[in-house]
């Protein structure tokens, strides 16, 4: 197994801007790191899932993506540019509704509209880990790994937007903007790629 390219294919994936990221930073300026870790403890946990489904059905996967591929990347970017509209449009106040999208379930259920976790999952596990490990406990133990990464990088994400919660308090409306324009641009780079 080539380590030093696993390693560095998962930290880039991870730590790059996603969905996952932007929200959590997002979250964690609005609410508060300690409120947001429940939304990272959520993408750990589906990302989690999807690094098991995506280990133990890749050969499946596989031939099954392609039909699926389209449909979950129109809805991925629709989801994406509806959480867009949500954090633009959002007030400066702590709203209930906000509130219920900062939850462990939202966090997990964000991962199977994501099409770059999916994708980062089907590609890390067929490229790195199938070739050398098949065994149920090593395909597990590539999953936890896997979804650690995952929730480090959400978590290191919801960091910076805790740490920077008092700046950005003066200037929300235009973080806002910025974090709105980040997801949406994320959503048309995953539809271009369809084309």
């Amino acid at each position: 197994m080539p380590v030093l390219s696993f390693f560095l294919y998962i930290f880039v994936t991870s730590f790059t801007p996603g969905p996952n990221n932007i929200m959590a930073m997002t979250f964690a300026n609005k609410h508060g790191l300690r409120k947001t870790t429940r939304f990272c403890l959520g993408v750990g946990a589906g990302f989690f899932v999807i690094m098991l489904l995506s280990s133990f059905f890749n050969v499946m996967l596989q031939s099954f993506i392609p039909k699926i591929e389209f449909v979950m990347t129109i809805l991925g970017a629709v989801y994406m540019v509806y959480l867009a509209i949500k954090i633009v449009t959002s007030k400066n106040g702590k709203d209930s509704e906000n509130d219920k999208n900062n939850s462990f379930l939202a966090g997990m259920l964000l991962q199977f509209v994501n099409p770059k976790g999916i994708l980062y999952g089907i590609t890390a596990i067929s490229t790195f880990i199938l070739p050398y490990h098949s065994s149920s406990i090593s395909l597990f133990f590539f999953s936890v790994l896997l979804a650690f990464v995952g929730f480090m990088s959400t978590f290191c994400w919801s960091m910076f937007g805790s740490v920077l919660q008092t700046f950005l308090s003066r200037y929300r409306s235009q973080f806002n903007v910025i974090m709105s324009l980040l997801l949406v641009y994320s959503a048309v780079s995953i539809l271009t790629e369809l084309w």
